[in-house]
Order: C-alpha cells, then sequence, then structure tokens
C-alpha cells in the first residue's frame, strides 16, 4: 500500500482570539493500489495508453473490490474530521422544516407535493377541489416503496380525467424506469409493470393509453452499455407492454437519440420531437382526430431547438430558436407547418425567452443578466401586463390548463427559501400561497452580481453571495461553482445546504460561463467543440476575480461542479492547479475521448465533438481531457472525487480513472479521494439522508483541507468571547 501522510497545517493567528497557533491532527490515508493494465488506442495515428480500462466493467468483482477499497480509505480519513458530526447535525436541522409544492388540479382533485422535512422522497398529497385543503391526504408516499429511500418517483402523469395515473420509479437512481398504473378512486395498480424503459415522459391520449419512448434494452451492462436508438411506443389501457404500439423509430429513417412524444392539451395532435444529440431537433405532428393519418413534418433538420407549446383548433404555437438566437414564438397552420410559413407572435428580444401559457394568456419568462422577468400576452400577441415579481431572483410555474382562472409560481434567489404565490390570471395579482418555516435569516445575507472580464475580454456575470458584514481579507472560505454546458443556465435559488456553507463564513459565487444559456444561442455556442476551452478560461477568470477582489485567496479557495460542471473542475484543476486548493468534481464527463462509448453519451456531441470526429478535435479533446492531463511531479489541490455506483447517465468509470490517475501521480501531500455512493445515481431520486451526508463529507473536507482545526463559526463565537 502507498501511504501518505498528511503534514501538520499551522492555522494562522485569526484562528485563534488569543493569537495561539494550532496543529491540525496529521491523518493517514493507505491508498488502494490500482492495477495498471494497459491498453493503447490507436487514434488518427497517435497510440494512447488507457491502463484504467478494467475499471469500466461495472459487473466485474475487481472493479466491485476497488470500490470498496477506496470508500475504506475515503471514510477512513473523512472520519476523522474533527467537526463532521458537528456539519451533518446542522445540516439535519436546517433541513428539518416542511417543503411544499405548487398545487395542481386533476380530475376532481387538487394534488401537491410534500416532504414533512427529513423524508427521504416528497409525498403526493390531495383534497378534494371542493373542499377545504386542510382534509387533505396521502395520495402516494414513495418512501414506502423501499425503507432505504432508494427507490424514488421519477416522474408522474394523470388522464384526462384524472381517474388514471401512471407514475414511473427509479431504483438506486438509475435512469432505467418502470412505469405503474394505477386507478386513483382505489388507489389500486390496475395493471402489470411496464420495464426498461428510459428517459421518458408519459403523456395521455384521452383516457385511453399514454405515449412513452425507451430504447431496446442493451446487451451487457444496463448501467454502462450504448444507448443509440430512442422510440416512442402507445400503451392502451387494458393491453400488454409486449402489445404496445411502435409510433415513431427503430428504422434507419428514424434513428434519433432522443425522441419524445406529446400530446397536445385538447387531445388533437401528437407532437414528435427528434434529436441525435441534446441540442437540435426534427419535429413532427400527428392529427388524432383521423385514424389513419400520417406524420406531418414541420421542421426536417437538427439546426434549431423548436417546441409547439400550444394549439387552438389548427393553430399552432411554436417557440423556437431558429433564425432567432434568443428565441420567440411563431404561429402556423398545422395543414402546412413548415418554416417558410411561420409568422412572429412574440418577437426575439435581446433577452432569453422561456414561454409557458396557461388560462387563456402566454406567459415570456425572460433572463436578464440570470435574472427572471416575465411579461403576460393574449393569444393575439397583445401584452397585457408586466408581472410584478416578489424581488430579484428566479421565479418557474407559469402554466395552468385553459380553464384556470388562477396559476401558482414559485420564487427564490439565492439566500430566499423558495416561496410559492398564487396569481390571478386576469387581475394580474400574486399573493403568497406557502412560505417555508427554515430556521435561516435571508436578512443576515447578501447578493451581489458583478460582471468580470475572462482571457479573450468576453465580460461574464458572477453572483456572489455572503454573510452581511463580510471581510475582504483574502482569507474566506469559498465555494466557486459551475456549470457552462448544454445551454443550461444557473438563476438564482436557494440551497439548504449552501445555506449552512455561509453559516460558516463561506462564500458562495455562481458565475454565469459560457455554454450555458444566459444569453441564447450564441452563448451556448461560444462554450462548445473547438471553443470548449473558452468555459474554462471563464471559470479561472472567475476564481481570479475573487482573488484579486480579496474575497479569498488560492488557500482558502474551493471549486466545484457535478456532471459537466465536473469535467469543468477535472480540467481546471489540471491546467491551473495552483489556483485553488480544493478541487470537488462530482459525477464528472472526464474521459474526453471515450465518454460518447457508454450509454447515451453520444449524444453530447453538439458540445464536445468526439475524438472520432477529426485529427482537430481528437487533439482538442485530449488536449484537455483530465484523465489525460494528469502529469507527475505535479502538486494537485486537495481533491474529493464524489459519484454513485449506478450512474448510468455519467457512468462512474469516468470518476474511477480519474481518482486512479491522481492518486498515482500526485505530488505533494493534498489527499486525493474518491466518495463513491452506493445505490445512488446521477443525482435524481438520491434519498435526503443522503444527501446529507455527501454535504458533511464535502464540507468537512473542504475545511479541513483549508486549514481549520474547527468549524469557523467556533472560532467566531471564541473571538466574541
Amino acid at each position: 500500500m502507498k501511504k501518505l501522510f498528511l503534514i501538520a497545517l499551522i492555522l494562522s493567528t485569526f484562528v485563534s482570539c488569543k493569537n495561539e497557533t494550532e496543529t491540525l491532527k496529521t491523518i493517514t490515508v493507505d491508498y488502494p493500489k490500482t492495477n495498471k493494465i494497459v491498453i493503447t488506442d490507436t487514434i488518427f495515428g497517435e497510440a494512447v495508453e488507457d491502463p484504467y480500462r478494467w475499471l469500466e466493467d461495472d459487473r466485474s468483482k475487481e472493479t466491485e473490490s476497488w470500490v470498496k477499497s477506496q470508500n475504506e480509505a475515503t471514510f477512513g480519513y473523512l472520519d476523522n474530521i474533527p467537526y463532521r458530526k458537528e456539519l451533518k447535525e446542522r445540516l439535519t436541522k436546517l433541513w428539518n422544516y416542511e417543503k411544499i409544492g405548487s398545487p395542481f388540479k386533476e380530475g376532481d382533485y387538487t394534488y401537491f407535493y410534500k416532504n414533512d422535512g427529513l423524508q427521504n422522497q416528497y409525498v403526493i398529497y390531495r383534497y378534494k377541489t371542493s373542499e377545504d385543503p386542510s382534509t387533505a391526504e396521502v395520495f402516494l408516499d414513495p418512501n414506502t416503496f423501499k425503507e432505504d429511500g432508494t427507490i424514488s418517483l421519477g416522474g408522474a402523469s394523470f388522464s384526462k380525467n384524472g381517474k388514471t395515473l401512471a407514475y414511473a420509479i427509479s431504483e438506486g437512481g438509475s435512469d432505467w424506469r418502470k412505469i405503474l398504473v394505477m386507478n386513483t378512486e382505489t388507489k389500486e395498480i390496475v395493471e402489470d409493470t411496464l420495464v426498461d424503459i428510459k428517459f421518458s415522459g408519459m403523456s395521455w391520449y384521452k383516457n385511453e393509453g399514454f405515449y412513452y419512448s425507451s430504447y431496446d434494452k442493451p446487451k451487457g451492462s444496463e448501467l454502462s452499455a450504448k444507448t443509440d436508438q430512442h422510440k416512442v411506443y402507445y400503451h392502451k389501457l387494458g393491453t400488454k407492454q409486449s402489445e404496445d404500439l411502435l409510433i415513431f423509430g427503430g428504422t434507419p429513417e428514424q434513428k434519433h437519440r432522443y425522441i419524445r412524444g406529446g400530446v397536445t392539451e385538447d387531445d388533437r395532435y401528437l407532437v414528435i420531437s427528434a434529436s441525435i444529440s441534446t441540442s437540435g431537433n426534427k419535429l413532427f405532428i400527428k392529427d388524432l382526430t383521423e385514424p389513419n393519418s400520417q406524420l406531418i413534418t414541420v421542421l426536417n433538420h437538427t439546426d434549431s431547438d423548436s417546441n409547439i407549446i400550444e394549439n387552438v383548433g389548427s393553430k399552432l404555437y411554436i417557440a423556437t430558436n431558429l433564425d432567432a438566437p434568443n428565441k420567440k414564438i411563431v404561429t402556423v397552420d398545422a395543414s402546412n407547418p413548415t418554416p417558410e410559413n411561420w409568422v412572429d407572435f412574440i418577437p426575439e428580444t435581446k433577452n432569453v425567452l422561456t414561454p409557458s401559457n396557461g388560462g387563456g394568456s402566454f406567459f415570456a419568462n425572460y433572463m436578464v443578466d440570470a435574472v427572471s422577468k416575465v411579461l403576460q400576452y393574449d393569444y393575439d400577441g397583445k401584452l397585457i401586463r408586466e408581472v410584478e415579481l416578489p424581488g430579484v431572483g428566479s421565479v418557474s410555474g407559469f402554466s395552468a390548463k385553459k380553464e384556470d382562472k388562477e396559476l401558482y409560481y414559485s420564487f427564490t434567489n439565492y439566500v430566499t427559501p423558495g416561496s410559492i404565490y398564487k396569481y390571478d390570471i386576469e387581475k394580474g395579482t400574486s399573493e403568497l400561497y406557502k412560505k417555508p418555516n427554515i430556521d435561516f435569516n435571508p436578512e443576515a445575507y447578501e447578493s451581489k452580481q458583478v460582471f468580470y472580464t475572462s482571457k479573450d475580454g468576453t465580460k461574464v456575470p458572477m453572483i456572489i453571495t455572503y454573510k452581511k458584514g463580510l471581510e475582504l481579507n483574502g482569507k474566506n472560505p469559498t465555494i466557486l461553482y459551475g456549470y457552462g454546458g448544454f445551454n443550461i443556465s444557473l438563476t438564482p435559488s436557494f440551497s439548504i445546504a449552501n445555506a449552512v456553507w455561509m453559516e460558516q463564513g463561506g462564500v458562495y459565487a455562481v458565475p454565469n460561463l459560457r455554454g450555458g444559456g444566459e444569453y441564447g444561442k450564441a452563448w451556448h455556442d461560444a462554450g462548445t467543440k473547438l471553443q470548449k476551452q473558452n468555459v474554462f478560461d471563464d471559470f479561472i477568470a472567475a476564481a481570479e476575480y475573487l482573488i484579486s477582489e480579496h474575497y479569498t485567496s488560492s488557500d482558502y479557495l474551493a471549486i466545484r461542479g457535478g456532471s459537466n460542471g465536473g469535467l469543468l473542475v477535472g480540467a481546471t484543476m489540471t491546467q491551473r492547479p495552483d489556483l485553488m486548493k480544493v478541487a470537488l468534481p462530482a459525477v464528472g464527463v472526464l474521459d474526453m475521448l471515450r465518454y460518447h462509448t457508454f450509454t447515451a453519451g453520444a449524444g453530447w456531441a453538439y458540445d464536445y465533438g468526439t475524438a472520432e470526429d477529426s485529427k482537430e478535435m481528437f487533439d482538442y479533446l485530449k488536449g484537455y481531457s483530465p484523465v489525460h492531463n494528469v502529469k507527475k511531479g505535479v502538486e494537485y489541490p486537495a481533491t474529493l472525487v464524489t459519484t454513485g455506483d449506478h450512474d448510468d447517465r455519467v457512468v462512474p468509470a469516468h470518476s474511477f480513472k480519474f481518482a486512479a490517475e491522481l492518486q498515482s501521480k500526485q505530488t505533494g501531500n493534498n489527499p486525493t479521494l474518491i466518495r463513491i455512493e452506493t445505490d445512488a445515481g446521477h443525482g435524481a431520486g438520491t434519498p435526503v439522508s443522503k444527501t446529507i451526508d455527501q454535504y458533511a463529507d464535502i464540507f468537512g473536507f473542504t475545511l479541513y483541507n483549508m486549514g481549520y482545526e474547527v468549524l469557523p463559526t467556533k472560532i467566531e463565537e471564541k473571538i466574541k468571547g
């Protein structure tokens, strides 16, 4: 066993109110030996060694043994952090408040999701709409699916009359789902369970059946084997899954990686969206009022993201970024729906549009420097009003059925726990419906948006949140969190875990990196393929800004991100290991030469490109791929890699290989550990108990490696005392 001894770290005088020095406990890490079995690929004439490919086999005894031994080493370290238990207790206490989702009507009932506080999964409640909400009863409790909470609800869809429910479950966090069908009056399961379903919604046609999507079950490991051809099926109630009708997919002409089918609210049209990647889709409609109708093509290419969001008879309303990078809404008749016939309904603006509709209105939710602004329009495209929001932050949920007179939306920002508001659609007035009773005082904290300059001169926004009265002395523990990809926008939202971090005097900073969707398609594209380095440069520049403005320094800076954000952390720490003290890559895409060979990874090629595309693309990917850029003789920051053994989105082999490379080549005394959650996937559906444990470990690891022997709040109390 290779041993690394974490040398004694000396706390600076600010740690002790008596200007005494205190010494951190020495923690010994026994790293398990990771065998090297070199496999060599030749890509565009270049030999690329892959010594840890054996870790890709998630079913092997060798991989199972490696996971067990790595966890033993990691938890042996974490168990010795003196305040880990305190962090867990505080996280548990703060987490323990009632959380309620927005109400929604189905049939004769009003439903809502609720968590009493520490329940592993949210519970669905309901009451008769004609009765008092206080009569609400438990309708479906996912906590009963499995005692430890590792079977979660993965989606729910009601028939048009509300008398039947189709709901999906996920086991161990897997993207593979099962669908059960329930009679909502008796709460009895009324059909055989549908199995082997992935990346699917459930969209009802009247009360007769529903459409769903899936792949053929892959040969080999269902957690890592490639899934490449998506299909849409129709399940008619009362029939077996083997009799389900294949609607789209399954032929060379209809081969796409992501397909979804949805029925319009009036049951007139089936809408099919088909994509080969995570950006761009073809669009088709089928008239369900005609028994033998054919699919009609709306869009025959994947150059845009376009979706039908509403229809009035044959008049279609389409949200699109075709020739409109920030999105707009157009209208067209279903009889001739191709783009040359589109008419602008809500034109493109300088801000990115996310539209919704309900109660006879359209709601245009715009991002203005990552903050929400909502405009309400009628069905003629006339502006009714700007919706007065509760504050500066993010809103979601401006949708309802056509006949509804009111809707519910949520509001949040980095210091405001999510609150629900009831909105009168005709009057345009909001009233507070539910505000959480949480042991956190937003008034004690502040968020500040700044704009900093990236390497190539691009201005990038960042929101920095911290406790009021923060001293800019360069010694504040700081987490810099980023994503930067897949057109995903990071807008202000409250996190219980981040609240605990900020209670400890921590700074939480979130830049809106290129690759995201905050400024539309152009901003997204500027962080893709041969421009991916822009994302890393933006993140590095954010760190340098925080240091130059004395929010923190390299000794007190941690970088964190998950999935594509895990790639961001891996690339940043291998390019600039001097910049941060701690690196926290979670469920990361870390082997850029092979990511496309697992599960649905090939669908990420719009953002990344693949090593098979060209010599130029191969060289570019290899130039930043974290697994391929760990070098001997370099001292990397203290690193805690996190992943789940059931992650079938970004397979854990990415994290396994990266951790093995770091442990093999790390110079100096910073620990390089991997924490592998069992019976957990990419994140969705993770039980609250596991989430709390994970954050206690992450924050404990971070603070300990920044030199804290006791929690910063204890130091503050000591100074005040």
